[in-house]
């Protein structure tokens, strides 16, 4: 059985460990590829309160992780509030997948987007996960463009 927990900071080191880990499956490499300021900035980000992290556990083992990050940016007359999230590093260990985690992880954090008032969640997302998340009600936007500035 898959349950989800809100990520406190005693839970840091396995957070790092599943980072390092999904970041090695994304890009292909091994996880010692992973550079060591990488994980310095990932700490540095997973000990402040600028995001909430989820992790699921199956039967007390690591599964799998998700995080929404927090911002505050000018209201518009479509979210007076200003506030928006971004869910990222949505992944599931292989062997849990299947199995509802990453539908229980993202509904958690859905459901700490509106504890808070936020009024838009806006998340990229890959083609495996996308019929996840239109079945969870996101929808593609025109309005979005981006620039990697790098």
């Amino acid at each position: 059985m898959i349950t989800v927990e809100k990520a406190g900071k005693d839970r840091l080191p396995d957070i790092l460990k599943i980072r390092r880990e999904m970041l090695a499956v994304v890009n292909n490499v091994p996880e010692c590829g992973i550079s060591d300021e990488i994980m310095r900035i990932s700490e540095e980000y997973f000990s402040s309160e600028e995001h909430t992290t989820a992790l699921a556990y199956c039967d007390g083992k690591l599964a799998g992780c998700a995080s929404i990050c927090w911002m505050n940016v000018m209201p518009t007359y479509s979210h007076p509030t200003g506030k928006r999230g971004h869910i990222m590093n949505v992944y599931t260990r292989s062997e849990y997948r299947r199995m509802g985690a990453a539908r229980k992880m993202v509904e958690f954090l859905i459901s700490e987007a509106r504890a808070r008032g936020v009024t838009h969640i806006s998340l990229d997302a890959t083609e495996m996960g996308r019929p996840l998340y239109e079945a969870l009600g996101f929808h593609s936007s025109e309005e979005s463009m981006g620039l990697d500035l790098k």
